[in-house]
Order: structure tokens, then sequence, then C-alpha cells
């Protein structure tokens, strides 16, 4: 839409930083491909060693595979209309789609603002490389999953967050009162961007600032461990925990124990608060492939090139684990699937598991197919279950169709 194009650009295809509400659509759809131009941040390095390699096929047959899975139909959910692939990409403001079959790329396509050396913004599957994370260290014995949250964080004793353990707040089976809801402009989610906004607070600002000067603020509201309540806060909190018990910041860890190892081929970033936190919730920004090198590091259980870089139980720990019982019916294309490690696990017999984020981000990782399919995307409203109908089965019928190719 000629968003920012120009030098300078029209006016009114320029966006700002705070005059225009940058993640408004149509905007975001240019911004989430820029957002290190409109807020700070910090770098998840891939350090300097040469990018791990991706396996591609011959390129006729990358070619003839492509024009196959474009032309792929299934059915959205509670419709009668067929849907083709490609149809499927546009009706989902797709920015990029990656495919991976038996460790190999058999599709890959760049719309919108992304190209193959662009980044994007991954939304909330932040949350679930800081769930990883958390579980890595809890494989190996550094972290204690059943410790209360203020043994590790004092500054939150007595508070909402004091009595909860850190199981809880890595399955998001806290108890506080916090409200996730977009669409309601008076919910807790705005107040808590606002305190942790970089940019400077207006001149009769009050409260808390940053994120670690807000999570002690939470109350508590109903029972911990009783039931699944999404809520970006957690993620907080757990990067939190995992900062104060590696004595490393979210983007270090995540470098050192991720980017680096699988063999990155760009540098990653994530947005941070005015004291330099990094925005474990929803902040990080990275390349198509290198979250298609992270989907293979969780297909494989922590196994990349044949090196083992965590224990298996970091993986199997995600993949068996949250509560359907406490999962709740907010999620309809979901309903009996579970919530672990910030990771989302889908109900059926597949094992499939994924991160998301809002506006249509996903790494959906089906073990049964051997398949990972990362998207980026910039859907109009944030809400995810808006996508499913058309998203689950398109994923679903890929899946289908790699466990019948003779490749």
């Amino acid at each position: 839409m000629g968003w920012m194009k120009g030098f300078p650009p029209p006016r009114d295809r320029i966006i700002t930083q705070p005059e225009s509400v940058y993640f408004s659509f149509p905007k975001l759809r240019w911004s989430v491909c820029h957002l290190r131009e409109l807020l700070p941040t910090e770098e998840i390095s891939r350090g300097l060693g040469a990018p791990r390699p991706l396996e591609y096929p011959p390129p006729y047959q990358f070619a003839n595979e492509r024009q196959a899975i474009d032309a792929l139909t299934f059915k959205p959910i509670d419709s009668d209309k067929t849907m083709t692939w490609e149809e499927s990409l546009y009706a989902n403001y797709t920015d990029g789609l990656l495919i991976l079959h038996k460790g190999r790329v058999v599709y890959e396509r760049y719309l919108g603002c992304l190209n193959p050396d662009g980044k994007h913004a991954a939304m909330s599957m932040t949350k679930s490389v800081t769930g990883l994370l958390a579980s890595i260290l809890v494989a190996e014995g550094k972290l204690n999953d059943s410790a209360l949250v203020s043994d590790i964080i004092p500054e939150v004793k007595g508070k909402g967050y004091g009595s909860a353990t850190v199981r809880q707040v890595m399955n998001m089976t806290t108890g506080l009162k916090f409200s996730e809801d977009y669409s309601d402009p008076d919910a807790d989610i705005w107040r808590y961007s606002a305190a942790v906004s970089p940019l400077p607070k207006a001149e009769h600002f009050q409260g808390p600032s940053g994120y670690w000067d807000y999570l002690p603020t939470v109350e508590a509201q109903g029972q911990h461990g009783a039931a699944f309540h999404y809520k970006t806060i957690d993620a907080d909190m757990l990067g939190w925990i995992v900062s104060r018990v590696s004595g490393k910041s979210v983007t270090e860890l995540a470098s050192e124990r991720l980017w680096q190892p699988i063999g990155a081929e760009q540098d990653a970033y994530m947005t941070v608060d005015g004291t330099g936190v990094p925005f474990a919730g929803g902040g990080l920004s990275a390349g198509l492939r290198d979250l298609g090198r992270l989907g293979l590091l969780m297909l494989n259980e922590g196994v990349v090139g044949g090196e083992r870089l965590f224990p298996a139980e970091a993986v199997r720990s995600i993949r068996e684990g949250g509560d359907a019982s406490k999962f709740g019916t907010n999620y309809p294309a979901l309903l009996g699937g579970r919530y672990s490690s910030m990771w989302w696990i889908y109900p059926g017999q597949e094992g499939v598991f994924a991160a998301r984020g809002v506006h249509g981000q996903t790494i959906y990782v089906d073990p049964s197919a051997d398949m990972v399919l990362v998207r980026f995307a910039s859907y109009p409203r944030a809400e995810n279950p808006l996508i499913d109908p058309t998203s689950l089965p398109a994923f679903r019928a890929m899946a289908e169709y790699l466990k019948s190719s003779p490749n």
C-alpha cells in the first residue's frame, strides 16, 4: 500500500511512533516487518559462525512441489466451500510461510512486507521461546518448577504471584486479576502496555514503569492451579525467573542456547522496556527460516545435525504437559487441547504442538507427518480463533499430503 515508500514518503503514507497507531490495520502490514524502526530493541546474536544450511530439493522439484501444494484443497471448519492452499494464504494475510518435511524445505513463500532476508514480529510465539528456555533449565536441574515464585523473586512475596509455583506460571494456571481482551479498551493489557512502554511517559503519568516494576503489583484473583487463563504477564514473570536463575537476560540465553547452536542465519531481536528488560511475552522478531530451524529443534527433541543441545526431557515435558480439564472453551478449534510451558498442545492423536502469536503467527509441529510449518502473518484482527477455522484444516490437509508423498 506504499507505506514508508519514497524520500520522503507522502504524509499519508508515513508510519511513526508514537503519533500514529502503528499496529492498527492496515498499518500493521508494514509494521510487523519494521518493529526495530519504531521501538528500542536488544539483539539475539547468532554468533560469528557460518549458518547451518537448510536442505532443499533440486530447483525443478521444488517448483513442482509448490504448484502441487498451492493447488491442495480443504474445507474450512463449518463450511461446505472448498478452498485451495494458495487461497488460504491470502485469506489469512500471510507474509511468509515455510514448510519442512523430513528435515527438508518443501515450500517457502514470501508475501506482504516480508522477504528472505527480512525479519517479522513473532508476537506471542516469543512466549514459547521463553517457555522452552525455562523447560531446558528445569530438565538440567537448574530450575525447580515446584518452587514458589517468591522463593526465586522475593519482590513478589505477599503479592499475587507470591504463592504461585513456577510450573503454574509456565502453564498459565495462575489465579491473577488480569484481563487480556484486546477488543476491550479498558482491559488490563492496555494499562500493562502503558507501564512497560519504553517511550517517555506523559508528564502526569502515575504507576509502575517497566515489566519488573509492574509484575509485583498484580493482585490475586481465584485459585492458583485451578484453570488455564491466557495472560502475557505470566510469560514476562517467567522471563524474570529465567533471568534470575541463569544470571542472563532472555536475549542472552536465547542466543547461547538456541540461535547460535541451531546455526541461525540471522540475528533476531526483542523489544525492551524503558529499563532495557526484554519483552519475554511478545517482543521477538526473527527470520522465517530461523524459526523453521527452531521448529526442527523441537521436532527432534533438542538434536540438531546429530548434536544434542539439551535433554530430550525439555521437549517431552512440553508435549506431555498441561491439563486438558483446565483448558476451557475460549479456543473452539482447540477444544480438548492443553497449554504447557507456553506451548499449545493440540487435541488428537497426531501429537501436534505449536507456538502461536496474534495476527496469525505460528510454528506448527506435527511429529506424525515429520512436518514443521512456520507462518508469519498480519491478519487484521489479533484473535487467532478467527483464523483457526481456515488455518487448522489447511495444516491438517498439508500433513496428510506430506504423509502420502514419496519424497
